[in-house]
């Protein structure tokens, strides 16, 4: 079973599990650079496993084999199909750091075994088997695990969706009681937005497990939801930095990332001055949404139930929710989001239940866009919403739709005015900067 890690000081010896994305692991020569940033650690003296994800594009290509092959693809042959991408990464690393003279093995889903429960291609990890493992880390051994997959019941390869291998190191983190977890990606850290898009962002020195946790799930694309949610369940330090690719570039651990830390540890940095309390710590963008609204359901109990319950049953996430005031007939509409890559199956599960829920007519809208300001200070500061509303009507965008959470305020927009958005709103809450971190 998974078990919470443990935190050393100093400089005493580690055991540390490295975890590096798609861009880190794209070609030989990248996979060469990550060996040699794997060897450094266990030259110090740790003990060391590495989590991969695929190549670059790698999976991307695989889902669209998997769409050319059946629109409406099984997921339990789909997780066959897109695992395969990890095991190649994974099976490269080991032999790229064999040839740099050290003892590496991989270690696929099914070795460990890593099981996983609930669907195909949106598994979540129940257990890790995680002595074998240990065993071998102790001998000297880098483990090389492909981030992504696991075990189900039944004995068949499952995947945890995108941006599951993040879940995956932070699994592997809590089971063998890792010390701390690296997340390698192609960013520096976390920044109050996307820098491609504002370029005063400003990359945060902390963020508490609370605040990645929403900014994950809005569309922050450093981390995923789950990967957060487990670090702060299993108490697992998480580092977020970049593995530094470019040929003349600065080595990743010269430079500092950004800590996923908890409230604790957020507070005593504030109290040092090493930190400074933002209202809203970062606005996040989501283009990957898609709206669907129903006319003239009955305006009666149990209606919006006979709509929702068939998207659960079929595992489709459902995120803002809108039911117009009843009309005079009786009837209302009900509009909310889905992510883009389950609406055909949504709507498709909404066209079978038409009688049984009895709406007129279903309408959909892939192109929109979810912007989202976070921050734990909304906890204690009112009008985060207003500046928010005030700022997008001075620019003449319209807002679609919101939902609000103790730390967070979205809102659906037109997907051509997202860039627009971000940048309206990082001015509005003070988060611009001349290049200096927070």
């Amino acid at each position: 079973m998974l078990a919470p890690a443990y935190a050393t000081g100093g400089d005493s010896l580690a055991r540390i599990v490295m975890k590096f994305g798609g861009t880190s692991m794209a070609g030989t020569e990248r996979i060469r650079r990550v060996a040699n940033i794997v060897r450094k650690q266990q030259a110090a003296g740790h003990e060391v496993a590495v989590v991969v994800s695929a190549m670059a594009g790698e999976t991307d290509r695989l889902v669209n084999f998997c769409r050319e092959a059946n629109a409406l693809y099984d997921p339990a042959e789909y997780d066959v199909v897109v695992a395969s991408g990890e095991q190649v990464t994974s099976g490269l690393l080991a032999l790229t750091l064999q040839s740099l003279g050290c003892k590496a093995r991989s270690w696929l889903g099914w070795q460990l075994p890593i099981h996983t429960i609930e669907a195909h291609a949106k598994a979540r990890i129940e257990s890790i088997d995680a002595d074998e493992l240990i065993a071998s880390m102790q001998r000297g051994e880098i483990a090389v695990i492909p981030g992504f997959q696991g075990l189900s019941e039944d004995n068949r390869v499952t995947t945890l969706g995108r941006g599951g291998s993040d879940t995956s190191a932070v699994a592997v983190a809590a089971a063998v009681k890792a010390d701390r977890c690296d997340i390698y990606t192609d960013v520096d850290g976390v920044y109050t937005t996307d820098p491609r898009i504002v370029a005063k962002a400003r990359k945060l020195k902390a963020v508490t497990y609370e605040e990645m946790l929403e900014l994950a799930s809005v569309g922050a694309k450093v981390l995923q939801t789950r990967s957060v949610g487990l670090a702060m369940k299993e108490g697992v330090r998480v580092q977020v930095l970049s593995s530094f690719i470019g040929d003349d570039a600065v080595p990743a651990d010269d430079l500092p990332g950004t800590m996923i830390v908890s409230d604790d540890e957020m507070n005593a940095l504030v109290e040092n001055g090493d930190m400074e309390r933002q209202l809203v710590t970062g606005i996040a963008h989501d283009k990957n949404e898609a709206k669907i609204i129903l006319t003239r359901v009955p305006d009666k109990p149990g209606a919006v139930a006979h709509i929702f319950e068939p998207l659960a049953q079929a595992s489709i996430n459902v995120d803002m929710i809108i039911q117009n005031v009843g009309r005079d007939k009786g009837e209302t509409d009900v509009t909310f989001t889905v992510p883009q890559a389950d609406l055909a199956r949504a709507q498709a599960l909404l066209e079978d239940k038409r009688e049984e829920i009895g709406f007129n007519r279903i309408i959909t809208d892939s192109k929109i866009a979810k912007i989202s300001v976070v921050g734990v200070g909304m906890k204690s500061h009112a009008g985060v919403a207003s500046t928010m509303f005030r700022a997008l009507s001075d620019r003449g965008i319209n807002i679609q739709a919101i939902s609000t959470s103790e730390i967070k305020v979205s809102v659906m927009i037109d997907e051509d005015e997202t860039e627009l958005a971000v940048r309206v709103l990082h001015t509005a809450y003070g988060l611009d900067t001349d290049d200096e971190a927070a």
